[in-house]
């Protein structure tokens, strides 16, 4: 499941091959329907490979974005994992009958801080199980862990059944590194996806986190980004990264 590596020139990257990066996010609780609804068209006008939306706004994001072919993703105890698991679960089967086609669980940081390996991949496996095909990532919030931390949620994740690990929800500080996707990668191997977000917020750092093996991004610049692969790809000219890691 890892991708290919980009060119170093990032002026030779395939927007296509961007897009099909980008789970696009439209997370944040202030957001009015309006705004999500700018955010959704934004998604399907850039032809994002996908939407994370909040669990309330799946139904609406499925039916608006009907034959855009951007998929309708959501998050699952979020943003600290901290729900019970039955809560997980009936927050994934409604998910799932709302027309989620994947779900972005947060693993219970607290139990993850506390070492208990064996909670954490119930919490996982009892997600995965009531997802059944659906693909299942696992948020490890990597700004709270230490690198042992990650290893063991990343081992634990993989060991519940998740198709994914990722690295953030985007509220907690820090973000995404690229330290933290290649310990994440090395960890799950080449079989496993690892989602860097988490300050995303340029295409730079898109090509940082795809080199340290990163298949899939979250973002809430998509736009910024793919107009920042059409503005090289005609110029040939790199631009400054601007990044702002307290965002999404």
């Amino acid at each position: 499941m890892a991708t290919a590596a980009f060119p170093d020139n990032s002026t030779d990257i395939d927007a296509d091959s961007v897009r099909r990066l980008i789970d696009h996010a439209i997370l944040k609780p202030e957001l009015s329907r309006s705004d999500v609804d700018a955010q959704l068209d934004e998604a399907a006008a850039y032809r994002v490979f996908s939407v994370c939306v909040r669990p309330g706004d799946v139904l609406h994001a499925v039916e608006r974005l009907q034959g855009t072919g951007v998929g309708v993703g959501t998050v699952i105890g979020f943003p600290h994992g901290t729900t019970s698991t039955a809560a997980k679960v009936a927050e994934s089967l409604q998910a799932l009958a709302d027309g989620a086609f994947e779900l972005d669980m947060v693993q219970d940081i607290g139990a993850a801080k506390s070492g208990d390996w064996q909670r954490v991949e119930q919490d996982v496996h009892a997600v995965v199980d009531a997802a059944g095909d659906t693909v299942v990532k696992v948020i490890l919030e990597t700004a709270y862990l230490s690198d042992d931390e990650i290893v063991a949620a990343s081992r634990a994740a993989v060991a519940g059944g998740a198709a994914f690990v990722k690295t953030s929800t985007g509220f907690a500080g820090g973000g995404a590194t690229a330290e933290h996707i290649r310990l994440m990668r090395e960890t799950v191997g080449p079989d496993t996806g690892v989602k860097a977000s988490g300050g995303v917020r340029g295409l730079d750092t898109l090509i940082e986190m795809v080199h340290a093996g990163a298949s899939r991004i979250g973002t809430s610049a998509s736009a910024r980004i793919l107009d920042e692969v059409a503005h090289r790809s005609a110029t040939g000219a790199a631009s400054d990264r601007g990044d702002d890691a307290s965002s999404y």
